[in-house]
């Protein structure tokens, strides 16, 4: 078989964007919670305050809070040994400045690791997922202020005591590198004190968030380093979100724009967490850009002391870059890019290319050479109910295999290290991007609409049953 025995099968969500009840046993309002509904036509909005008569989708989202021993089981009958979740930092922390932990919400995260243990799924937990403290925002400009770095230390120093005996692998900060992008001021960096508009329109400061972003990367060190001396047990890995560039034409131009492109999306924030060191173009990159990246002494020791065990990465699509400026655009994941004619495209206008995973777990596994898992990775679509009631998604099975295919010859015939797989939004849930349920990526159905109506109740696509079968097979039936 390409994939080992031990191979990790599940899928992967993110707290703010399928919990629900953010108010609920103590709860303090994080960033997402600030972020209103949006589409792909209208940008989502965050907001300084909370606005009367808005709808805000992850205050109720999905509600796994009240549903996680039925979903939870759902995944169990996929036959997933693997669960990425995160955890919320306002459930344990509600503003992220108390000196002790919300035991409410620390017992829900023991509820939730204890039911996923019952069913030999292994929890891989993402420690910050697109959200902290709104209060911290408010107070610091999010992680421009370095003031949030000893306070993630905090969390994290209770969440791995707490768990330590639930939670074996365990996640930093989900994509990272989107503080390069200046969508990153929402999603990652939380630069954004003060504002309220469309999050696509958010006053960019590349100052603020590169000044974050290392921020951000002392902190993941720091911990690193901490569960390395405190739990051996424990294996801590980065996430980044991989953004494959290809060259538009053959023109050197656009192979040294490319390859720009590249460094700038994808090796950046990665050098640091697995080198242990900001890569030799940052000083550059850093002059040309008219940053100057304020570090304390120790900060650079720390890097190199705290770098992680294992690579992760969501992959979704791939772009092209180049100088033409006649060339037409698509959309994507974090960072649009130039059209790939030989492309098909999601609803959304996501360039699908299988084949750019294989390619991207190559160049990623070249330059670092440490196991690897696939944490994200599924196909956004409006899901639309048959005349008998039931989700025929051949479209997300086609897109899965495929991809799922490419990821067995970068194992089989190149000889790449990959631990595990959990393709994105194993249940519907709400979008980051667009702050939508019509965009939905789930092997379960969840009734829940853009206007906030639905029941919730749960449903099985055929993807459930073609995933189910691809799990028992560890990979072989496709």
């Amino acid at each position: 078989m390409a994939f080992s025995k031990d191979f990790l099968w599940g899928g992967a969500t993110a707290a703010n964007q399928f919990e629900g009840a953010w108010n609920v046993d103590g709860k303090g309002p994080s960033v997402s919670d600030m972020c209103t509904n949006g589409s792909h036509a209208t940008p989502k909005r965050i907001t300084a305050t909370l606005e009367p008569n808005t709808l805000y989708p992850s205050h109720e989202a999905i509600d796994f809070y009240h549903h996680y021993e039925e979903d939870i089981a759902l995944f169990a009958e996929m036959g997933f040994n693997c669960f990425r979740m995160s955890i919320n930092w306002t459930r344990i922390f509600p503003t992220g400045e108390e000196e002790t932990p919300n035991e409410a919400g620390l017992a829900f995260y023991d509820k939730v690791f204890d039911c996923c243990l019952s069913h030999h799924i292994e929890p891989l937990v993402t420690i910050s997922h697109y959200e902290m403290p709104y209060a911290l925002v408010e107070k610091y400009n999010g992680w421009e202020g370095r003031e949030c770095i000893a306070l993630f230390e905090k969390y994290c120093k209770v969440i791995f005591e707490r768990y330590q005996h639930k939670v074996k692998y365990w996640l930093t900060f989900n994509e990272i590198n989107s503080g390069t992008t200046k969508l990153g001021n929402v999603l990652s960096t939380s630069t954004v004190k003060g504002y309220t508009g469309p999050i696509t329109q958010v006053p960019d400061s590349m100052q603020a968030r590169y000044q974050a972003l290392h921020h951000q990367f002392v902190a993941s060190a720091r911990v690193v380093k901490y569960a390395h001396e405190h739990y051996p047990q424990f294996k801590l890995g980065n996430m980044i979100c991989f953004i494959t560039s290809y060259p538009y034409t053959c023109r050197p131009e656009d192979i040294l724009e490319a390859q720009h492109q590249m460094r700038n999306m994808n090796w950046y924030c990665s050098d640091v967490q697995v080198r242990g060191e900001y890569p030799y173009y940052a000083k550059k990159f850093w002059e040309q850009n008219g940053l100057n990246i304020r570090m304390e002494p120790g900060d650079l020791e720390i890097l190199k002391e705290g770098t992680v065990d294992f690579y992760t990465f969501s992959y979704y699509m791939s772009n092209c870059v180049g100088v033409a400026t006649d060339a037409a655009e698509t959309d994507g994941n974090i960072i649009s890019g130039l059209k790939n004619p030989y492309l098909e495209a999601s609803d959304w206008g996501w360039q699908i290319d299988p084949k750019g995973l294989r390619y991207s777990l190559n160049e990623i596994y070249d330059r670092y050479r440490i196991p690897m898992m696939v944490v994200e990775n599924g196909l956004g679509a409006k899901d639309e109910k048959g005349p008998d009631g039931k989700i025929h998604d051949s479209y997300r099975i086609d897109y899965l295999r495929s991809h799922i295919q490419q990821m067995k010859l970068a194992v089989e015939e190149d000889g790449v290290d990959l631990m595990g797989y959990t393709p994105w939004g194993c249940i519907d849930l709400v979008s980051a991007s667009t702050g939508e349920m019509a965009k939905r990526y789930g092997f379960i159905y969840v009734n829940k609409f853009d206007d906030g109506t639905g029941d919730l109740s749960r449903e099985r696509k055929d993807s459930f049953y073609w995933y189910q079968k691809v799990i028992s097979s560890n990979g072989e039936e496709l």
